[in-house]
């Protein structure tokens, strides 16, 4: 089972969190999610189970635990449905597609934004 760990502790390592989940059973794997950019964690994770039995009485137990002076949040992880992803595509005034030079485009990579909401210019759009 793939459980999802929430409101971590930001300096909390991957050993730390495996070990806490460990005394309710086996783990396969933990993963704290980082920010690409900084590498600074994001303040949740994943661990997986693979006995279901296990991870339920971890979820139960661990669900609302103090971890490092927080209460962390645990439950089963939901695969997020295909229709919810993000797009990076814009549109509008507050940034459109790719390029967008005109003055009510909003700009967009590398455009010149100076409609609408824009004001002073300047790159807000997505990609």
């Amino acid at each position: 089972m793939n459980i999802f760990v929430g409101s971590l502790p930001f300096s909390i390592e991957e050993a730390d969190l495996r070990e806490s989940f460990e005394a309710y059973g086996a783990v396969d794997s933990v993963k704290i999610i980082t920010d690409k950019f900084t590498g600074r964690s994001k303040g949740f994770g994943f661990v997986e189970m693979s006995n279901d039995d296990e991870a339920q009485k971890a979820i139960d137990e661990l669900n609302g635990a103090t971890v490092q002076g927080r209460a962390i949040v645990v439950n089963k992880s939901e695969p997020k449905p295909e229709g919810e992803r993000r797009s990076f595509n814009g549109g509008g005034n507050r940034g459109g597609g790719y390029g967008g030079n005109d003055r009510n485009s909003g700009g967009g990579y590398g455009g010149n934004s100076r409609g609408g909401d824009n004001r002073g210019g300047g790159n807000r759009g997505g990609y």
